[in-house]
């Protein structure tokens, strides 16, 4: 759902609904109503139950690959996404993404993580609501930092370059933006604010930036705040900022990306541990305390 912070910019709240068994476009139809219908009955005591509810969508590398392949296979899931209220401005292209019985995917040494990534940008400006003109896609830290020698790092590179070609040739041909967040995780390439400001670097920013899993942040670096105002003042964007446990004290973290005369993310992401739109309405609470409201309703700093 969109709410708009005290500085006016929108910042969109959105819930993980994983598609991951679904191996062809018919499985994803099948599963989506069960998962959706189930979300919004837990939401039915909060002012978010009526709104038009964002998701995160996960999709299967072979349900990628089925949706990039035939244009009305998108155009029926967009049309599934209206009937239902649904918006999905993002899509998830990280490890906890992948499934549909098939081996994980590549780090991005391989040209396959390229592939998956772009095609999930172009699977998601088919779904984009009318009125947005971009969106974004996560994906994975690079690689296992025990496997990256320099041979990957030297591929690594160049896929991340295409990767901004990609977008950018995506962007100009529809006329719609998707920016990709690199995932910061324990073992990774990309694990401290130290080490993902080295490795992207000489990313082009514009289109790349990093997704952080605020619950793994405030429980592996040791000073989450400061942390975030490296990968920040590097010129790295916070372009999803994903809350995989609800239960852990993201709050701080989640507060300095939302100060009040600004907005250092755009989307936050929110994983359900325990039942169905609990973790979404408790997300909720917190954003209206921040001075965050629905995008219909007037909007005041706390």
């Amino acid at each position: 759902m969109r709410l708009r912070h005290p500085s006016g910019r929108i910042v969109h709240l959105t819930c993980g609904v994983s598609l991951i068994e679904a191996v062809t476009p018919a499985d994803a139809f099948a599963m989506l109503g069960p998962a959706v219908n189930s979300l919004r009955a837990g939401l039915t005591e909060n002012a978010a139950a009526t709104a038009k509810l964002g998701i995160a969508l996960r999709l299967s590398h072979p349900l990628a690959a089925a949706l990039m392949a035939d244009g009305r296979a998108r155009t029926r899931l967009r049309a599934e996404l209206d009937a239902r209220s649904l918006e999905v401005v993002t899509l998830s292209g990280g490890p906890d993404a992948e499934g549909g019985g098939v081996p994980p995917l590549p780090d991005w040494s391989q040209p396959v993580r390229l592939q998956h990534t772009l095609a999930l940008a172009r699977i998601l400006v088919d779904l984009l609501p009318e009125d947005e003109v971009r969106g974004s896609v996560s994906t994975c830290g690079l690689g296992r930092r025990e496997d990256w020698d320099e041979a990957r790092e030297r591929a690594g590179e160049r896929h991340v370059r295409r990767l901004s070609a990609g977008l950018a040739d995506l962007a100009w041909r529809v006329g719609r933006a998707v920016r990709t967040g690199f995932r910061p995780e324990p073992g990774y390439v990309l694990d401290t604010p130290e080490e993902t400001v080295a490795a992207l670097t000489r990313v082009d920013k514009d289109r790349l930036g990093t997704c952080l899993d605020l619950a793994q942040v405030v429980r592996d670096w040791p000073a989450p705040e400061e942390g975030i105002d490296r990968i920040t003042d590097a010129g790295l964007s916070v372009i999803t900022a994903r809350i995989s446990d609800p239960t852990a004290p993201w709050q701080p973290v989640l507060r300095h990306l939302l100060a009040a005369d600004t907005a250092r993310t755009e989307y936050i992401e929110v994983e359900e541990s325990g039942p169905p739109g609990a973790g979404l309405a408790y997300v909720m609470g917190e954003l209206t305390a921040l001075g965050l409201a629905l995008e219909s309703e007037p909007c005041t700093a706390p």
